[in-house]
């Protein structure tokens, strides 16, 4: 890979300026202002991965940042890089704290999701639209796959998760509308995915955080 190849992918840049994309830029402070939101609700609360979510979900906005400023190649790993251990690291929480699986069974599930990534996306990729942020679709399909797992601990938490899929299924149906309606809005509607993002992923965090919070209490 060329890391310092400039990448034009969305609508709303026309050209490599630094700020040839100001709205897709800007509205990444969405993600550190859930960030700062979800640190403050976790103070004095011992759940440590919740903690290392939110430095995660703060890193996803300065990734974007980047990406939507600089649009390289070495700017596009840092965007896809949080994200990418946003998930895994969720996957783990919700196998070993939530589902209660051994260490190594959690472990198998975080590892697990680049093969089931891997089989899910060619099937995807047959549907031209859920072609467009194929990857990203392999995420509300896995939290709908895992709420009824979940419901038998608690459906609070299954709900929540429920919840976090929906949020999320417009924000990629806005991210994949993005190019295909840049004649008629040029701004496109990436940004969207952006602020969307934002709420569902300090909403997965406080989902996280609530069960955690109800198991130390005994009410899960």
């Amino acid at each position: 890979m060329n890391w310092s190849e400039q990448i034009d992918i969305y609508c709303e840049r026309t050209d490599f300026s630094y700020w040839a994309e100001p709205v897709n830029a800007l509205t990444n402070a969405g993600f550190l202002i859930a960030a700062l939101i979800m640190w403050y609700r976790l103070r004095g609360e011992d759940v440590p991965i919740a903690r290392l979510l939110v430095g995660l979900l703060a890193a996803i906005g300065v990734g974007s940042f980047l990406f939507h400023t600089h649009a390289t190649g070495w700017a596009a790993a840092a965007d896809v890089a949080p994200i990418g251990g946003f998930i895994l690291l969720y996957l783990f929480a919700v196998g070993s704290h939530v589902l209660g699986w051994p260490i190594w069974a959690a472990g198998l599930l975080t590892l697990g999701f680049v093969p089931f990534a891997l089989l899910t996306v060619p099937v995807l990729d047959q549907f031209p639209f859920l072609a467009i942020s194929n990857v990203y679709w392999t995420v509300p399909i896995l939290l709908i796959f895992f709420a009824p797992l979940v419901a038998r601990q608690n459906s609070q938490t299954a709900l929540g998760m429920l919840i976090g899929a929906a949020i999320l299924a417009v924000s990629i149906s806005l991210r994949s509308y993005d190019m295909p309606i840049c004649e008629e809005i040029p701004l496109g509607s990436h940004f969207w995915w952006h602020l969307l993002n934002a709420v569902m992923l300090g909403w997965m965090i406080e989902v996280y955080r609530r069960h955690m919070v109800g198991k130390r209490a005994g009410t899960v």
